[in-house]
C-alpha cells in the first residue's frame, strides 16, 4: 500500500457551540439564554438600593468608621418539606420544579440522613428539596418577594421582627409557595408552605432589621 493510502483524513474541526435562545415574552424575538443574554452592567434593583441608600443609613445609624464594617445579607435558603410526598416520588418531582421556577436556580432534593418510624421514613429517603441563593440571583430573589410575593399574602401585614436568632439571621415561614408569580395556580397539583432563610453578617438583630424590610413591630 503507497504512503497517500496510508493518510488519515483530517479530523473535521469541532463546530462551534452557539448559545441556546428563547423568544422573549414581551416582543417575540429570539433571545439569547444564558450568561451571553446578562447586560455586563447589570446591577440589581435591591443591590443597588442597598449600595445607595441602605449602607448609608446603616454607617449613620451605627456610626461605623469603615465600609467594611457594615452588615450584609451572605446568603438565603429556600426550603420544601415535602413530607406527604415522601413517598410520593412525582410529587417530590414537582416540589423540585416548583423551586427551581421561584429561586431561578436549580433546586436540590434533600434526603433523611436516618430512619424515623413513627413516619414511615426510612434513610435515604427524599424528604424536600432546597435551594441557597448568593449574589445578584440573592438580590433578585428578595426583589421579588418584597415587591410581588408578600403583597400576594392573604391578610398580609408585615414580617414579624421576632422571627430574628438574636445573631442578624431571619428566618419567615410562607403557608403557601403559589404566591410567587413563577407559580401557575392552574397547573399546581400540590400547594406547598416553604421556608425562607436570610443569612447576614450583622452582629445583632436592630442592625438587621435596618435591611428596611417590610417589618410590622
Amino acid at each position: 500500500m503507497s504512503e497517500a493510502g496510508t493518510e488519515k483524513a483530517p479530523k473535521a474541526e469541532k463546530a462551534e457551540k452557539k448559545p441556546s435562545k428563547k423568544k422573549d415574552v414581551n416582543t417575540g424575538t429570539a433571545v439569547a439564554v444564558g450568561e451571553a443574554s446578562r447586560d455586563p452592567n447589570y446591577v440589581p434593583r435591591f443591590k443597588q438600593r442597598y449600595n445607595d441608600v441602605i449602607k448609608a443609613d446603616l454607617m449613620k445609624q451605627f456610626g461605623y468608621k469603615n465600609v467594611m464594617q457594615v452588615p450584609r445579607i451572605n446568603k438565603i435558603v429556600l426550603n420544601i418539606g415535602a413530607g406527604e410526598g415522601a413517598s410520593d416520588g412525582k410529587k417530590i418531582q414537582q416540589a423540585q420544579n416548583d423551586l427551581t421556577a421561584i429561586a431561578g436556580q436549580k433546586a436540590i432534593i434533600t434526603k433523611a440522613k436516618k430512619a424515623i418510624a413513627t413516619f414511615k421514613i426510612t434513610a435515604g429517603r427524599p424528604i424536600g428539596v432546597k435551594v441557597t441563593l448568593r449574589k445578584d440571583k440573592m438580590y433578585e430573589f428578595l426583589d421579588r418577594l418584597v415587591t410581588m410575593a408578600l403583597p400576594r399574602v392573604r391578610d398580609f401585614r408585615g414580617l414579624n421582627a421576632k422571627s430574628f436568632d438574636g445573631r442578624g439571621n431571619f428566618a419567615m415561614g410562607m403557608k403557601e409557595h403559589i404566591v410567587f408569580v413563577e407559580i401557575d395556580y392552574d397547573k399546581t397539583e400540590t400547594v406547598w408552605g416553604m421556608d425562607i432563610i436570610i443569612n447576614t453578617s450583622a452582629k445583632t438583630d436592630d442592625e438587621a432589621k435596618a435591611f428596611q424590610f417590610p417589618f410590622m413591630n
